[in-house]
């Protein structure tokens, strides 16, 4: 069996729940979004797409540190705008990965107010698959910011699939840049 190769059925030796997905708009998450959609399918078994966010990490404006010594004062925020944004991302990333769901699969959709890693790996319960991708290009950001592959392989209580971007994710994301004044999803 190659890397490209995955049998599908009875992943991790029983039946499966569901399947859990990191969803962001990178190359290798387009990748895993794709792949967790085809074992959805196979399996029958619902589709959980995690987009989460957090006002420390890099793409809001933080820096990402599991082990805050000094964690961020906020007085007020209700987070609206984010998740809005975390939801506009998670329909576009699944539009522009697979153009349209399959018939029959259920699809969730979560937006935690978390760090990625962590929210997947409290979401992800024994019995599912947890799906996320890893882009081997972006060693440095991960050596900064954390690698949420590495920390969900490590912490996970369910099946991790650790999914590279193919070739046909070598143009990048064709997702726009989220921002405030995203219409909402219909």
């Amino acid at each position: 069996m190659t890397r490209r190769q995955v049998s599908y059925a009875g992943i991790g030796g029983g039946q499966v729940r569901r399947i859990v997905v990191g969803v962001d708009d990178s190359r290798s998450g387009l990748a895993a979004l794709r792949r967790a959609v085809t074992l959805a399918a196979a399996e029958h078994v619902p589709l959980v797409a995690v987009r989460a966010w957090a006002l420390g990490l890099p793409r809001h404006g933080g820096r990402r540190n599991r082990h805050l010594s000094h964690p961020h004062v906020v007085l007020s925020f209700s987070g609206d705008e984010q998740e809005l944004a975390a939801r506009v991302l998670t329909h576009s990333a699944l539009l522009s990965a697979v153009g349209d769901l399959p018939a029959g699969v259920d699809v969730q959709i979560q937006t935690p107010a978390a760090d990625p890693a962590v929210a997947l790996t409290e979401l992800a319960e024994p019995g599912d698959v947890l799906v996320v991708g890893s882009d081997p290009e972006v060693r440095l950001r991960s050596l900064v910011h954390g690698s949420v592959s590495r920390y969900c392989v490590r912490h996970a209580r369910c099946p991790v699939l650790v999914i590279q971007p193919d070739s046909r994710d070598a143009r990048g994301s064709s997702l726009p840049p989220t921002s405030a004044g995203i219409p909402r999803p219909t």
